[in-house]
């Protein structure tokens, strides 16, 4: 039997020398074969991104320009010029304030133009005068601005340094007052007392018969009270809340079972824990001296 020998290479069946076929296939196809879309969707993604890469850019340069602000006061003059102006102001709640200034303030704008009125910026203003609490500020269309004032209620009055003025149960101040026109409040005396009028109220509150009495209070060393009372008498309380609301609690009780208000004294120092000192009034040429007693 003879042996056919084929030989390698040659023929029409022979394979071609070199990479095959699907070996050449360019570099980006192959990675494109790998990758988890098709080339048409990556195609499309990427028109998408340029779309909004040049929305982000426009949107940038409106802004810059300040554009959407001219179109809003634009259609807000627009509106204005239909009739929607302001005309008047209408002011509630104040009984006790000068009004002016809030008339003043409401009509000090920009634009006169009913939607462009800045309502948030009136208010900030309103609330820098001591008066005012709080402010609520609406449009009321045709031509209307609304201020409803949150007046704060005088509480006392707070002299120091030579000057008189009206002050809320907070403290704070509400306006000077002349001498020749002080209200029946009591009167808070001393640098740095209208701080501590919440304070004080806090004392005197479990006390009313004390309250009621009250005619001035000194805030000596800004640390500590003298209760001045109607009845002519001193109270020096001791320094600290807790220590003075103690000792005012126990010369309200000794009060109340001995009646030591109305008899004349002048003084009740209770600066010392578990003591009362009195001073009595002196008679002509006596020398004053101290009583103490005890409180027990």
């Amino acid at each position: 039997m003879s042996a056919t020998r084929v030989r390698r290479g040659s023929g029409s069946g022979a394979r071609p020398r070199g990479r095959s076929a699907a070996s050449r296939v360019t570099m980006p196809k192959k990675v494109a074969a790998r990758m988890p879309m098709k080339q048409a969707e990556a195609n499309r993604l990427a028109r998408w991104m340029f779309v909004l890469f040049v929305i982000a850019v426009v949107a940038v340069a409106a802004i810059a320009l300040e554009i959407p602000g001219k179109i809003g006061r634009a259609a807000g003059e627009a509106v204005g010029d239909a009739g929607f102006r302001v005309r008047s102001v209408e002011v509630l709640g104040t009984r006790r304030m000068d009004a002016r200034p809030v008339y003043e303030i409401a009509l000090d704008q920009k634009a006169a133009a009913l939607p462009l009125v800045d309502v948030a910026d009136i208010r900030q203003r309103l609330l820098a005068f001591g008066w005012v609490k709080d402010a609520r500020v609406s449009r009321r269309y045709p031509d209307t601005l609304v201020v409803d004032i949150v007046e704060r209620s005088p509480a006392a009055l707070w002299q120091d340094r030579q000057q008189l003025n009206l002050i809320d149960s907070d403290g704070v101040v509400l306006d000077r007052v002349p001498v020749s026109r002080m209200p029946d409040l009591p009167l808070l005396i001393g640098p740095g007392a209208n701080a501590h009028a919440t304070e004080l109220n806090a004392l005197l509150a479990p006390l009313p018969t004390i309250k009621a009495q009250l005619l001035s209070a000194s805030w000596v060393g800004q640390r500590r009270w003298d209760l001045t009372l109607q009845t002519g008498e001193t109270i020096a309380l001791p320094e600290g809340r807790g220590a003075a609301a103690s000792a005012l609690a126990k010369f309200a009780a000794m009060d109340k079972t001995s009646g030591l208000l109305g008899r004349g004294i002048l003084r009740f120092d209770l600066r010392v824990p578990g003591k009362m000192t009195v001073r009595l009034p002196r008679a002509p040429g006596e020398q004053a001296a101290p009583q103490p007693t005890s409180e027990g």
